[in-house]
């Protein structure tokens, strides 16, 4: 699969977005998810921006005040993933003029949207920020 979950999270821990590509119960993600905030959250710039937890390895980059983490396979790359984590940022600051967590909150479905049309079923099958942005862009035009 690769990709097991996809967090946003803001300094003080608080979720601000979840797409998990895993079954998991509602108190499983509310746990796992204090556990890899608190891991990664305690963490300073000096140290890398791999942690493993559970059977899980998480790949974080922080950008201005939300932290962005991805869940994956111990078998995955880590630096695509980052990668993966740049692109994300950059197509949405494309789209929302420098991302900042107001603008998840209050576009919560057009983040999820991107998502979606970037991961499917825990693999990234888009990379193309035009490509990616399009169908959101019409969105915008027909309201």
């Amino acid at each position: 699969m690769g990709i097991r979950f996809i967090l946003m999270v803001n300094k003080q821990g608080q979720t601000r977005l979840a797409q998990y590509y895993e079954w998991l119960t509602l108190e499983q993600r509310r746990a796992l998810e204090g556990e890899i905030v608190r891991k990664c959250l305690a963490r300073n710039d000096q140290q890398c921006s791999f942690v493993e937890h559970r059977n899980y390895k998480i790949v974080y980059r922080r950008y201005a005040s939300l932290f962005f983490m991805v869940g994956v396979d111990d078998d995955e790359n880590e630096l695509a993933i980052l990668e993966f984590i740049h692109l994300l940022v950059e197509t949405m600051d494309k789209h929302f003029g420098n991302v900042c967590e107001l603008d998840i909150m209050f576009h919560l479905e057009k983040a999820h949207f991107m998502l979606e049309e970037m991961v499917m079923n825990g693999c990234i099958v888009e990379t193309s920020k035009a490509n990616i942005l399009s169908p959101i862009q019409l969105m915008d035009k027909a309201h």
